[in-house]
């Protein structure tokens, strides 16, 4: 044994290479737990979403209105709903008497600017545009959700039809609940709401959702091991 080598020396030198490995070891596996979470909550997404929410949203004026970018704009929208509905529910308004009072003020006010005031009238004409963008944009979100009915009803499997099925009969038994006006402004404000609460908890809610979704699909797997996986075999035995 050389002289600078002694038994506590080796024994010190096994110490802390032993601690070195372990740091190293315990380094890696946070960095995989790290990476595995990564990656876990890139793919645990609500609805398989890769983008943001302003980007789903279509992003631009909108997306800034439904997230709150600008505060004022979507307090003054939200609010502006709000009057129409308190007209409608509270006050027991109606769409055409609102109409012709509404054309009436605006009437009389062009007659007092133009006459009493001898001042040019603003214009109150509106655009070919807003009316041809509005129809265009209607028109497309109409076929797309009867395309997705028709898929539904011809190529869909029974899940899928039950699903949509149910959703209709809660949309159904929702609507006898309340009118119309109520249901448009419900979604309104759930319009104006539940995106922005998303954005700002978007791993908690999807986690929640999906913990909620796999007991649905336990509970659905139990279903049809005991019951749906009997249909046909009950409908061949019958006409065979």
């Amino acid at each position: 044994m050389s002289e600078g080598l002694t038994p506590e020396n080796l024994i010190n030198n096994i110490m802390e290479t032993l601690s070195d490995k372990h740091q190293s070891q315990n380094s890696g596996s946070s960095f995989v737990e790290e990476k595995s979470h990564s990656v876990t909550a890139q793919f645990n997404k609500l609805f398989g979403r890769q983008k943001p929410v302003y980007t789903i949203l279509g992003g631009g004026k909108s997306a800034d209105v439904l997230l709150w970018r600008n505060k004022k704009i979507s307090a003054s929208v939200l609010s502006g709903a709000t009057a129409v509905w308190v007209l409608f529910e509270w006050l027991n308004y109606h769409f055409l008497p609102l109409v012709c009072f509404g054309l009436i003020v605006c009437i009389l006010g062009q007659f007092i600017w133009s006459h009493l005031l001898n001042r040019a009238p603003p214009c109150l004409v509106l655009p070919d545009e807003l009316f041809v963008n509005i129809s265009t944009t209607v028109g497309a979100e109409v076929n797309r959700a009867l395309g997705f009915l028709q898929n539904v009803g011809s190529r869909g499997d029974i899940k899928q039809l039950a699903i949509v099925v149910g959703s209709l009969l809660a949309a159904a038994i929702i609507g006898t609940w309340c009118n119309f006006w109520t249901v448009i402004y419900i979604g309104f404000v759930a319009a104006h709401t539940l995106p922005v609460v998303y954005e700002k908890y978007d791993d908690q809610i999807d986690n929640m959702v999906y913990n909620v979704l796999g007991k649905l699909q336990n509970n659905y797997s139990k279903l049809d091991a005991s019951v749906l996986s009997r249909i046909p075999n009950a409908t061949r035995k019958k006409f065979a």
